[in-house]
């Protein structure tokens, strides 16, 4: 097997990415996905609103409204996407990494067991990013490049694929707007960044959405 990556300053353009390795034939379970979630894109419609009633006698009654329904349909919409109830699904869910934040996670990159998703508690979830790139032959280097962009508000998807399908799978990947890392890496660096720091402070929503908007222009 061999280990296809793409990072993609666009959630959507990452989703499509996933859909086209499905139509490819690869497995599922073998795709993994990261996604920077500074900005609580994935949830942010789990909230409680509050209204108030006024009666003719005076009486005021509060009227509580949750809306995790629709919390849930989102992350089920997220879900069907990324291919249905089982494999890439399995494990789904948020996490916080040291020096990223909270992030939307899936697969192998973050998963133990029978896909749970790994906390810091776990071993230590950027060891679990970007060791577990590296364990799959990625080459450290990008590795932590691959871990910088997620910080800064991407999202990396990841594909353990047959020797054979690597090429036409690494294509999709570089054809679904993914990011030009060598591009991508000469940036950091002449900015003063080296490599990827767990103990660095987590980009702030405003920050998030200021560096995904640089890129755009």
């Amino acid at each position: 097997m061999a280990t296809v990556s793409g990072l993609f300053d666009n959630y959507d353009d990452a989703l499509t990415a996933v859909n086209k390795l499905q139509a490819l034939g690869i497995d599922r379970a073998q795709i993994s996905l990261v996604a920077n979630n500074s900005d609580d894109w994935y949830g942010r419609d789990s909230a409680t609103t509050t209204s108030t009633t006024s009666h003719a006698d005076g009486r005021t009654h509060e009227h509580h409204e949750s809306h995790a329904g629709e919390g849930a349909a989102t992350g089920a919409g997220i879900g069907a996407v990324l291919g249905g109830a089982g494999g890439l699904l399995t494990g789904l869910g948020l996490m916080a990494i040291p020096g990223v934040g909270p992030v939307v996670a899936a697969g192998w990159l973050v998963a133990t067991g029978a896909g749970a998703v790994a906390g810091a508690a776990a071993g230590g979830a950027v060891g679990g990013l970007v060791g577990a790139m590296t364990s799959e032959g990625v080459p450290e280097e990008r590795a932590h490049i691959y871990a910088e962009g997620v910080r800064r508000g991407g999202t990396v998807v990841s594909a353990r694929v047959p020797d054979e399908r690597e090429a036409e799978a690494q294509a999709i990947l570089d054809a679904e707007s993914a990011v030009d890392v060598t591009a991508r890496e000469r940036v950091y660096r002449d900015e003063g960044w080296t490599r990827f720091d767990p103990e660095a402070p987590a980009y702030t929503a405003p920050e998030v959405q200021r560096e995904r908007a640089r890129y755009r222009a």
